[in-house]
């Protein structure tokens, strides 16, 4: 098994190595890269149709502004393409977003909040424990593992009240 994290410029890796980090937990191969829609557009044709080739099973893209590279990574592959829109300057990312989400019929991209490469990564993972029972084990402890942080946040609250939790966070 092993996933695809892409990026359109080196300026979306502060979010997308998010997506590292998660699949790194989960003991995942990945492959990283920065591959542009509009500025190497021969580079995303010969990513996207060697994919399965190389032994990817999802692609992870990550695109701000007008966003173009999900979709035309998930237009000339029959892989799962996940797409995180980067939060853009001028419009915060909505951009981003609307470029990724609104595919036309018959080439989908799921599609995840702006920035939340963790979610895509997470998204990866639960796909790909279809197909690897260990890994829907992983999947089981982590969001345990949530569960505890959740319960002894509350913990906290309640003993020192909200100032004070406030304080020390």
């Amino acid at each position: 098994m092993k996933v695809g994290i892409l990026m359109g410029s080196d300026s979306d890796l502060p979010v997308m190595k998010e997506t590292a980090e998660i699949l790194e937990s989960f003991d995942i191969p990945y492959e990283i890269s920065i591959i542009s829609a509009h500025r190497t557009p021969e580079k995303a044709l010969e990513y996207a149709k060697t994919a399965e080739e190389r032994g990817l099973e999802v692609i992870i893209a990550g695109a701000g502004g007008a966003a173009h590279l999900p979709g035309v990574i998930a237009s000339l592959t029959t892989l799962p393409v996940i797409g995180v829109p980067i939060k853009s300057k001028t419009l915060d990312g909505l951009d981003s977003l609307l470029s990724i989400v609104q595919m036309p019929a018959g080439i989908p991209v799921a599609t995840v909040a702006i920035n939340n490469a963790k979610n895509a990564a997470l998204l990866a993972v639960h796909i790909l424990s279809i197909k690897y029972p260990e890994l829907k084990e992983k999947l089981k402890n982590y969001r345990e593992d949530l569960k505890k942080i959740v319960i002894e946040k509350n913990e906290k609250l309640q003993n020192l009240g909200y100032k004070k939790f406030l304080e020390s966070t």
